[in-house]
């Protein structure tokens, strides 16, 4: 039985129950890195750069985010903690509780996020199906909202490990990468046919320096930080939750990026991406398995906010019960929220876990044990705030330098010293209390 079935990740997951092999693990991320969201992404980095450009940023960002990625992934799995747990180590289970708090702040409304993809999503497909002109009937939204928010309280209601190991390995993989195969050749059909060797060497407009769109290109694997330990836990070697992680996630974010500097290349300026994917041939049936696959998106979300909340309240909330509640209250919050609107906030929120990660690095990396439990942990906590108005600043003062990687370097460096100085006993770690 996986250990999520028995609705508690108070302690470290035992050897028995780590079943995830390197095939799972990639499977995993590959699925998890495949989104409109970032494809859309992609796109913005056109006509900023040249074609040459943009894809070279693609692969360089793509390897350092999805290695962070992966180095925390080999981290949860050699201790078998989940994302609140590293933190709590790092940071003293009591100061914990303020990032793992605003961990579920996020998560909650990423998910109502991807709730409102698949919705829009789902209206623009049944719109082309039915060849209407007009606008949708009134119904349509709240209905396509309900819909994709009762799947997520049913998928929230079962086991991980199952959903991971027997949908998402063996059939939804196959599917989302057959349509990622078809759009690449129907785009790539329609760059050719425009003459590519044009395409190639078209210039770019210089409104985003390299940096700054490198930044973009690692904030895709970066916002899944808070995530992956949650998953990577479920093991069997470090090693191979390292390269399943990193392989599956480069290959995904590098072919979603660059499909999406394909297609706005391709069509018209000012085309919306999904319009251009529902016009292209064969591109019904592509959107609808890619819209599909954003539901584990949806629930990669909302398991891990399930998992911080059993962090908070194990006495309270097992993780299947509060992943049901959690897709509960985002299906409501997708209902009745601007969350367009909102996205910006959550992009802010999202930014106070870059320089957490790099002092979560900072203190677990290279220990064969974890740091002796203790409520606070001051000098950690204190750089962690330092990397935060780190990247702020940057971002006010320099934007083209890009946020992301000043801050996790200065916090990586800073926790490095903090850990160095404090010279703390080291004990094996469990977050039962």
């Amino acid at each position: 039985m996986a250990h999520d079935d028995n609705n508690t990740t108070s302690n470290s997951i035992p050897a028995q129950q780590r079943v995830f092999g390197l095939g799972d693990h990639m499977a995993l991320w590959f699925s998890l890195g495949v989104g409109l969201l970032v494809m859309q992404v992609g796109a913005y980095l056109m006509p900023a750069l040249s074609v040459p450009q943009a894809l070279a940023v693609v692969l360089v960002g793509s390897a350092l985010g999805a290695g962070l990625l992966a180095w925390v992934a080999s981290l949860g799995c050699r201790h078998g903690l989940s994302t609140a747990q590293l933190i709590g180590a790092s940071l003293g289970q009591r100061f914990a509780a303020l990032p793992v708090g605003l961990n579920i702040i996020q998560l909650l409304g990423w998910t109502a996020f991807e709730l409102v993809v698949m919705r829009d999503g789902t209206v623009a497909l049944t719109r082309q199906l039915s060849g209407a002109g007009g606008a949708e009937p009134a119904w349509l939204p709240t209905v396509a909202t309900l819909a994709w928010g009762t799947l997520l309280v049913a998928l929230a209601a079962g086991s991980m490990v199952t959903l991971v190991r027997r949908f998402v390995s063996r059939f939804g993989l196959p599917l989302v990468v057959l349509s990622l195969l078809w759009l690449s050749w129907q785009f790539g059909r329609s760059i050719a046919a425009q003459g590519f060797d044009a395409w190639w060497h078209r210039p770019g407009d210089g409104s985003m320096g390299l940096l700054a769109a490198l930044d973009l290109v690692i904030a895709m694997p970066v916002s899944w930080l808070p995530l992956v330990a949650d998953y990577a836990r479920y093991g069997r070697t470090p090693g191979g939750a390292l390269r399943g992680t990193w392989l599956g996630y480069v290959l995904a974010n590098v072919w979603c990026y660059a499909l999406g500097v394909l297609i706005v290349s391709a069509v018209p300026p000012g085309t919306d991406l999904v319009a251009a994917l529902l016009l292209a041939q064969g591109g019904l049936l592509a959107f609808g398995l890619i819209l599909i696959d954003e539901t584990d998106n949806a629930y990669g979300d909302v398991h891990s906010g399930a998992v911080s909340v059993n962090f908070l309240a194990a006495k309270f909330f097992g993780v299947r019960r509060a992943g049901m509640v959690l897709a509960v209250i985002a299906t409501g919050c997708a209902l009745v929220l601007p969350m367009h609107s909102l996205e910006p906030f959550l992009l802010m929120l999202s930014s106070v876990f870059v320089p957490l990660f790099g002092v979560v690095l900072s203190q677990v990396a290279g220990r064969g044990e974890m740091p002796v439990e203790t409520p606070w942990r001051w000098g950690p906590a204190l750089v962690w705030l330092l990397g935060i108005g780190c990247f702020h600043a940057i971002e006010q003062l320099r934007p083209e330098w890009g946020s992301a990687l000043p801050s996790l370097a200065l916090t990586l460096v800073l926790g490095s010293l903090v850990r160095l100085a404090a010279n703390e006993p080291h004990a094996r770690y469990s977050s039962a209390r």
